[in-house]
């Protein structure tokens, strides 16, 4: 089960409610596929029935990494090949998103959540809301300590932004304190969670702001 074409189509008619479905987003190399794959083992020690669908421009790669992983059954990862800038298909015309995560809510009944991963993107890569219920944006402390006063729409509109590979702040010089108290600043106080997925640090955190957002609410 590599792409959504070797799935059946979609039934037609009224779809039940299926599960809550989450974005995730960033730049290339910022850690979004890292995070879930920290992410799969909290969720899955919470007992939450989770599917994922990864996003690159002609290839599954990500997708495979998942599924070589041993966090969640191979069958429930879906690859899409966007054949064009990744936010086209999380924003623009998020269809085959759609479809694919309708196509796993027809798969697996029990379904609660749906991660949707973009490919890598700039930082003005935002999620259409007729895709997602909820969305996170990941940027690294390697890519720059300026990164929250560009004010990127992903920074600023995300419900969640994380900040990824803290360890690396001292190697890089930055300030990461300042970095952190910037994010905060320019998302007006809205969530923000300092991570270093490698490790797992605080991962944890983004798996309980997923679960108490979205999955509590539904």
């Amino acid at each position: 089960m590599d792409t959504i074409d070797n799935i059946p189509a979609a039934e037609t008619g009224t779809k039940p409610l299926g599960a809550a479905r989450v974005g995730i987003g960033g730049p290339v190399g910022s850690g979004k596929t890292a995070l879930i794959e920290q992410l799969l083992v909290h969720l899955a020690k919470r007992s939450i029935s989770t599917a994922v669908i990864t996003n690159d421009l002609v290839t599954a790669e990500d997708a495979e990494r998942l599924r070589k992983g041993g966090a969640i059954d191979p069958a429930r990862v879906l690859a899409v090949e966007a054949g064009a800038c990744p936010h086209t298909v999380i924003r623009e015309d998020p269809t085959l998103n759609i479809i694919a995560a309708d196509q796993l809510d027809r798969l697996y009944r029990d379904l609660e959540l749906t991660i949707i991963e973009s490919g890598g993107d700039n930082l003005a890569s935002t999620f259409s809301l007729d895709l997602v219920d909820w969305w996170i944006f990941v940027i690294d402390v390697a890519g720059g300590d300026d990164i929250p006063r560009k004010r990127g729409p992903g920074v600023l509109q995300c419900d969640l932004l994380v900040v990824n590979k803290v360890d690396l702040a001292p190697h890089v010089g930055v300030d990461l304190g300042r970095m952190l108290e910037e994010a905060r600043s320019v998302r007006d106080g809205r969530p923000v969670v300092a991570t270093n997925c490698r490790s797992g640090e605080n991962v944890a955190a983004v798996a309980d702001a997923i679960a108490e957002a979205v999955l509590v609410a539904r």
